[in-house]
């Protein structure tokens, strides 16, 4: 815990922090409106298809007329990689394409590289972190994300000498919600759509929440970055409320229900008759941890850790996820101590598309949130065997044969994108980060 010493030091030799931000939307705004208030930390360019409106967000969350004219805007991410006196970039763009762009871009500029982004993370981050490391630069995931913060408490969780049952966060689910599509999604947030567009909410993005693709890409994230598997047959969002934690996130032979330990998952705010769940984690993220011995289990209830009724499993959480408000603890970890929030080192989970629908020959899928597919979480190495299309390259692609209801799309049933790099990228991960069970 010293960042704020490190920072002083740079901020009194007058070296401050500098970064450039890929992104001024919601992510993107939150970690503005902070940069005032951290001394050392340093905005250099903002990179924005539309700067005016840029402008206005920097001015929408605080900033003076002086801060704003001594940033740079730019409408090119590439342009922001690599520019000069540049130590930090941030991709808070969510497109996996821009992603990748931007990912090879900055680490073929030397640049640290704090990936907002989760969908490109999940699509290809084992080889673009594999890549930085090469060049000698940080790939991180972003603080204040549910998938940095999990991997922050796993790593305090096994630094402590404790087993990972079960890691993961909480949401609002229900099954219905896989096939909602985002001209009936502002029923489930209780809002009009004439109130959701006054507000400017987008509603493909806030589906991708409500129909579980936001949550699997999460998730394979997490199992990417920590070494945790995924569920078999997908994300089965038991509701659980943080009492309950300890006693469901456990294997079923001591009566839980998890497959084993060592797994992620995400608790449902809502019990499946749609009724809340009392304590619900709907914000937050936990882990669940389970004791090497009989001495650590009684410490366990000694000091009033939630723990299931053999005592040997016990619940940690953080009810609440700041997203960019906390993003400039990745950007400082990154500049001053050369460490990432989270990192994927391997490829344990995916998320592929499934069919909303059943789908026709011709029609084109629309990715994350949209009209014809959803994403689910499942192991790599089946999403390898079968040939599953990842969620990420799920975008303005064309169907070659027709998909039931349900199924997975595969590769096999698209029509391979030309000039893609973020198709190339994951096929290259692919052979890379072969899954060993595959």
């Amino acid at each position: 815990m010293n960042l704020q010493h490190l920072l002083r030091r740079r901020h009194e030799d007058g070296r401050p922090v500098t970064v450039a931000l890929i992104g001024a939307g919601k992510f993107g705004s939150m970690f503005l409106s902070q940069v005032p208030t951290i001394p050392g930390l340093e905005i250099a360019v903002i990179a924005d298809l539309d700067t005016d409106r840029a402008r206005q967000t920097c001015r929408n969350v605080g900033w003076d007329e002086a801060r704003i004219g001594e940033t740079r805007f730019v409408d090119s991410g590439v342009d922001a990689c690599s520019a000069e006196g540049v130590e930090v970039v941030i991709e808070a763009t969510g497109m996996p394409e821009a992603g990748v762009t931007h990912a090879l871009a900055c680490i073929a500029a030397g640049k640290h590289l704090v990936m907002v982004n989760v969908e490109t993370d999940v699509l290809c981050g084992p080889l673009l972190a594999r890549r930085a490391r090469e060049a000698g630069v940080v790939y991180s995931m972003a603080y204040g994300d549910q998938p940095a913060l999990v991997a922050e408490m796993v790593d305090w969780g096994r630094s402590a000498g404790f087993t990972i049952a079960a890691a993961g966060k909480g949401t609002k689910y229900l099954p219905a919600y896989h096939q909602v599509t985002p001209d009936d999604v502002w029923t489930h947030y209780g809002l009009s759509p004439e109130e959701a567009a006054a507000a400017g909410m987008n509603p493909q993005m806030f589906n991708s929440f409500l129909d579980g693709t936001k949550s699997a890409i999460e998730m394979a994230a997490i199992a990417n970055a920590c070494d945790l598997s995924v569920p078999d047959d997908g994300l089965t969002f038991p509701p659980c409320g943080v009492d309950d934690l300890a006693h469901i996130l456990r294997p079923r032979d001591v009566g839980g229900q998890l497959d084993r330990d060592g797994m992620v998952e995400v608790v449902s705010s809502l019990e499946r008759d749609g009724r809340p769940v009392y304590r619900d984690l709907r914000w937050g993220v936990y882990v669940v941890l389970k004791a090497p011995n009989d001495y650590a289990a009684a410490c366990f209830k000694q000091y009033g850790l939630p723990t299931d009724a053999t005592g040997r499993y016990a619940s940690m959480y953080k009810p609440f996820h700041l997203i960019g408000l906390e993003l400039s603890i990745s950007v400082l970890n990154a500049a001053l101590r050369g460490e990432a929030t989270g990192v994927s080192e391997t490829w344990r989970g995916d998320a592929v598309a499934i069919a909303k629908r059943e789908l026709r020959v011709g029609e084109v899928l629309d990715g994350e949130g949209g009209y014809t597919v959803y994403g689910k979480a499942i192991p790599a190495a089946r999403s390898f065997a079968n040939g599953a299309l990842p969620i990420g390259l799920a975008h303005r692609v064309t169907l070659t044969r027709p998909v039931s209801a349900g199924s997975p799309v595969t590769y096999a049933d698209v029509a391979a994108p030309t000039g893609s790099r973020a198709y190339d990228l994951r096929r290259e991960m692919e052979q890379a980060f072969v899954p060993e069970s595959a």
